[in-house]
């Protein structure tokens, strides 16, 4: 009988690349090394192999939603100056970070003046609805409007819709910039109709409610649209200063003294 040339590590080797476990293939060699010193049960030893593998699918997915999120990169929470956040954001950020509003199908509005972190806060949120294992997409308002526009004409808005169901939360960033035709306008209250109650929506503007049918043009159309998002959604209003103009004289002050 022919010996078989194959190691039992390099056959577990194969096997485990096979069943498409990355995290215990590339864990299992020093796993058995410390269980061998440490004494432990098979049982012991497995339940450790099981958890880097769980462990190291959950950062290939997040790594994978991030990647599709089109989130900004350094608007993070850590990046995120909360004492300049109103008291009553900074309580409620920890419950938002945690997603409770997206497993409800809720909005979250973020209104404010230019310059007073409505899309950093939007983002940062978003960065760490990822890391829960929620899918994000962030996008500026005009520029999913488009694409709607697009696939309406091609007679795919439809499933372009669909494609974006996948996605737990929408932020729209800017939507007060929208002003264009009734028709592009149409579209984005198309999209907001599929998910309302089901999917939620993140959205920063500079355009308080009253001034809203500068964007939907039509007074029932602009109702209609207002009434799905704050049926079930919190509004963060974001006041003090801007920001941008405070780092702008801080770099100012910084080039004055050298």
């Amino acid at each position: 009988m022919k010996a078989c040339s194959t190691s039992p590590d390099e056959a577990l080797q194969g096997l485990l690349r096979e069943l498409r476990l990355p995290g215990m293939s590339g864990y299992y060699a020093s796993a058995i090394e410390q269980a061998e010193r440490q004494g432990r049960s098979f049982s012991q030893f497995l339940l450790s192999l099981l958890e880097v593998e769980l462990s190291e699918r959950k950062r290939r997915r997040v790594d994978r939603f991030l990647r599709r999120s089109n989130l900004p990169s350094t608007k993070t929470l850590a990046s995120l100056d909360r004492q300049r956040l109103p008291a009553k954001i900074r309580r409620i950020l920890p419950s938002l970070c945690e997603g409770s509003f997206v497993r409800r199908g809720d909005n979250v509005l973020a209104f404010g003046l230019p310059g007073r972190g409505k899309t950093h806060l939007c983002a940062a949120i978003g960065h760490e609805l990822v890391q829960q294992g929620y899918q994000v997409f962030f996008v500026p308002t005009f520029r999913l409007v488009q694409r709607l526009l697009v696939a309406k004409k091609e007679l795919e808005l439809d499933a372009e819709l669909r494609r974006l169901d996948r996605f737990d939360v929408v932020i729209l960033d800017d939507i007060g910039y929208v002003q264009q035709s009734r028709d592009e306008m149409a579209v984005l209250f198309t999209f907001l109709s599929e998910r309302y109650e089901r999917r939620s929506v993140m959205l920063t503007s500079n355009v308080v409610f009253g001034e809203w049918d500068k964007i939907f043009k039509d007074p029932m159309t602009t109702a209609a649209a207002i009434d799905r998002l704050v049926h079930h959604c919190t509004i963060l209003e974001m006041s003090g200063k801007s920001m941008r103009v405070e780092a702008a004289k801080g770099r100012e002050g910084s080039r004055a003294q050298k």
